[in-house]
């Protein structure tokens, strides 16, 4: 295996460091079990981070000015938006859309200019029940990279925020070739790839070999490891993923898969500066959980050479 030359293993300059409302257990806009706002912002301030992304649409504040405003006051600044959309439903087109929009202005109201887009679960996030079928049909196929580019090219134009799809555990982008398949059926120029490198590992999937072969197609990344033992358990049990994650599935570094350094030394490599979001899925977990571990992932990360701050330049999208 390739590694990268020693100067990019202590300093990644093309990555530029941030958080998430993930990484303190939110995951819904509002609930009793999750930390309010403010303490969020303040301990992500106080672990040493200065770029966030804004999670679930309503968990931070939606007015443009009360946002800015909790911000500077905490010094720290937006990588991208967050929003959740069923790409594989034309009915659910209009409702889809809606709901990017939003989004996306607040995201470019915040001044960031990426909108991080999550399939929906097949499975209920709470009960782990199936509420559809995980497999999709080849017409659900064919219209999924047509109506990605279709909305990639809408955020573009009407908002300056370049597209990038998440896999997920328990959706229809899930495993290697799934993602694959999206890349294939979509175009560059609206629509890529957000690497979540955990999802991609609780998928079977090997993130290396997709930075090696689409590296073009990554324009943004979270990173974040799994547990093998409780991905063995996942398979064996036929788990869900939210009852993975009370678990342990997601761990934190050096513990876990993919080793964050090797992931760091691959994303150095390539010709493109990208926001590098770390997430640790611990919904739900005691107020006090979170704290630590964001400073400890911090300075593993740092060890690794992750430890920019500069705002990633934007490339037109397909031409880097």
């Amino acid at each position: 295996m390739a590694t990268a030359p020693t100067s990019l293993r202590t300093t990644a300059g093309n990555l530029c460091l941030g958080s998430a409302p993930d990484s303190w257990g939110v995951w819904f806009p509002e609930d009793d079990r999750q930390v309010p706002y403010t303490r969020f912002l303040d301990e992500l301030a106080e672990a040493g981070y200065e770029w966030l992304e804004l999670g679930p649409y309503g968990y931070l504040p939606t007015d443009p000015l009360q946002l800015r405003e909790e911000l500077d006051a905490r010094g720290l600044k937006v990588s991208g938006g967050t929003a959740f959309g069923a790409l594989h439903r034309p009915e659910a087109w209009d409702e889809t859309l809606a709901h990017v929009c939003r989004v996306a202005e607040l995201t470019a109201a915040a001044g960031a200019h990426h909108l991080v887009l999550i399939p929906p679960m097949y499975r209920d996030e709470r009960t782990g029940a199936f509420t559809e079928s995980p497999v999709l049909t080849a017409e659900q196929w064919a219209g999924f990279g047509k109506a990605a580019d279709r909305l990639g090219k809408l955020l573009l134009d009407d908002y300056d925020v370049r597209l990038v799809v998440h896999p997920h555990a328990d959706s229809h982008i899930q495993t290697q070739a799934e993602i694959e398949r999206l890349l294939n059926e979509s175009d560059s120029r609206w629509t890529n790839l957000c690497l979540d490198t955990g999802h991609v590992a609780y998928g079977g999937g090997d993130n290396v070999d997709l930075i090696r072969r689409f590296g073009e197609r990554v324009g943004y990344v979270h990173i974040k490891q799994m547990d093998p033992d409780v991905l063995a358990r996942v398979a064996a049990e036929d788990l869900s993923f939210g009852e993975a994650v009370k678990r342990g599935v997601c761990v934190s570094p050096p513990a876990g898969v993919p080793n964050p350094a090797d992931i760091v030394s691959e994303l150095a490599l390539l010709d493109a500066e990208l926001f590098v979001i770390v997430e640790q899925d611990l919904y739900p977990c005691a107020p006090e959980v979170p704290l630590p571990i964001a400073v400890g992932t911090r300075e593993h990360l740092a060890g690794c050479g992750l430890t920019g701050t500069r705002r990633p330049a934007l490339k037109t999208p397909g031409n880097r």
